[in-house]
């Protein structure tokens, strides 16, 4: 037997899940433009009916409706695809825009760059190859000499600074990324807790998965749900958070390194001093940029190992102008007297070394100075530009002939370089100077136009996946209007039906009852 007032529980169960419904709509619409929000739906189902019994048997009649729960609208396939995704992303754009900042130091457009003055040394030799009795010709190629050698050293420097910056963004990186995991850890328990009786804390999940978009830019991410709703968080092997407990990403104390003339750091894991790989993402491109940079550290220093040892004894092997007989050329760059020699003895350790004791990386750069000689009073006098002749007699003072393979050390391939330097091992191998510089940018240009492609390429897939992701999780307005004026409705005509019935109880309680009174 159906209760009274069984027609009045069902509309208010009717008119409750609407309101239900209704709060959500305005909660959707309130967070349309919240990061990382998830459209959110009311599931509603039938409540359990009652039996009445008929005539000839027994029949279920509708009890109304209940509100089974509140889910948000979330594509896990497609969360999974844009971590992964965002992974590399983060990586492209890391390694894009370092060598922004490489082409920005070796700028070949701009006259004070390494490439104008070297250009410029190249073309006071030349001169000088055919007006070697000029002082002024002389003074040119020293001055043009010292310019070029400071902008190496300026050149060297930038990308010392460079890495400093990668590192600087590194230790920020970490930061991050620990306040982040300290958050999840939180989210992690706030979330065990809420959804301990079953319902489902929508708002901390899309507050954690944030937290995981973000993460998996800078590294990259593996994400496994437990059965209570925390996250597992593996990154590269390493487990960096299991439910409400995590480790600690730290940098190490800075090591200094001579060779660069920077201080390195490594990553760790703080609790077991284990290090620590990210394996992909904005950090590790950051990483792998420090490698690169210190790259082009080498190639500078391989160019100033070069002029220090093959120009250097090319310019031994000429004769200068401090007598009539001239006397013996000295080092152009380095110090007076002293033996600059590329050694190659182990080629698992190819260096340069001064007087027996092995220089390398940015001390290399270091050395390269114009010989205080050649810079004092009179000092261009002491500039070997003339050769030994045929009659074993030294040239005129008007002879440029030791200029002239100076300069062919510049453009010239080593075979086709003077005899006195040709058969040595060089530091830039047997391409010309120009050739060495040439290809060193070239390699940049062109690893430069193809990160930019990826970069451009990642952009588009991102965007496909993002759409991918609102199409399901966003908030879409015209559907949330939908939805509002269906509930409006269903809230109304649940009233209605209310009203209905209460009138006929009213009508049964107080317009009957009276006989035998």
């Amino acid at each position: 037997m159906l209760s009274t007032f069984h027609g009045l529980n069902t509309m208010v169960s009717g008119i409750q899940n609407n309101r239900v419904g209704l709060n959500t709509v305005g909660h959707n619409i309130s967070n349309s433009s919240t990061e990382g929000y998830s459209r959110q739906q009311v599931n509603s189902v039938a409540t359990r009916s009652q039996t009445v019994w008929s005539y000839s048997r027994a029949n279920q009649i509708g009890s109304g409706v209940g509100v089974y729960g509140i889910a948000r609208a979330r594509d896990i396939y497609a969360d999974r695809q844009y971590w992964k995704e965002n992974t590399n992303d983060g990586y492209y754009n890391a390694k894009a825009k370092n060598y922004s900042k490489l082409e920005t130091i070796f700028n070949d457009s701009d006259d004070n760059a390494l490439q104008d003055s070297m250009e410029k040394f190249y073309q006071a030799w030349v001169d000088c190859s055919t007006t070697a009795s000029t002082a002024s010709s002389r003074q040119n190629v020293i001055n043009a000499g010292y310019n070029f050698a400071e902008s190496l050293n300026a050149t060297a420097v930038q990308v010392q600074s460079q890495i400093e910056s990668v590192y600087g963004e590194i230790i920020l990186s970490v930061d991050n990324v620990n306040s982040m995991l300290d958050q999840v850890t939180v989210l992690n328990g706030q979330i065990m807790e809420q959804e301990a009786d079953g319902s489902m804390a929508n708002d901390l999940r899309d507050q954690r998965d944030l937290l995981v978009d973000n993460l998996s830019r800078i590294m990259h991410i593996s994400v496994n749900e437990t059965p209570n709703g925390m996250y597992t968080l593996v990154c590269n092997g390493t487990t960096l958070v299991n439910g409400t407990s995590k480790v600690t990403i730290a940098v190490s104390e800075p090591l200094n390194n001579k060779v660069y003339g920077v201080s390195d750091y490594t990553l760790l894991i703080k609790e077991s001093d284990v290090q620590f790989n990210p394996g992909n993402g904005e950090l590790y491109g950051q990483i792998q940029s420090i490698y690169e940079d210190k790259e082009y550290i080498d190639r500078l220093s391989n160019m100033a190992a070069f002029l220090l040892t093959t120009l250097n004894d090319q310019h031994k092997a000429g004769y200068t102008l401090e007598t009539d007989t001239g006397e013996k050329g000295d080092n152009f760059y380095g110090t007076a007297g002293a033996q600059y020699v590329w050694d190659t003895t182990n080629p698992d350790d190819i260096h340069m070394t001064k007087d027996g004791d092995a220089i390398r990386g940015i001390n290399v750069i270091k050395e390269l100075v114009i010989n205080q000689d050649l810079t004092a009073t009179g000092g261009h006098k002491k500039l070997a530009t003339r050769s030994m002749g045929e009659d074993g007699k030294v040239n005129g003072v008007a002879d440029g002939s030791n200029a002239v393979w100076i300069s062919t050390l510049f453009n010239c391939v080593k075979k086709n370089t003077s005899p006195d330097v040709n058969t040595k091992d060089r530091a830039i191998g047997d391409e010309s100077f120009y050739s060495y510089y040439n290809t060193s940018m070239t390699t940049l240009g062109g690893a430069t136009e193809n990160m930019n492609n990826k970069v451009e390429f990642q952009k588009d897939l991102m965007t496909q996946i993002e759409n991918l992701r609102e199409s399901t999780s966003g908030v879409n307005w015209d559907e949330e209007l939908t939805n509002m004026i269906t509930y409006q409705q269903g809230y109304a005509a649940c009233s209605r039906c209310l009203t209905t019935m209460d009138e006929m109880l009213d009508k049964l309680i107080n317009g009957t009852g009276v006989v035998g009174r």
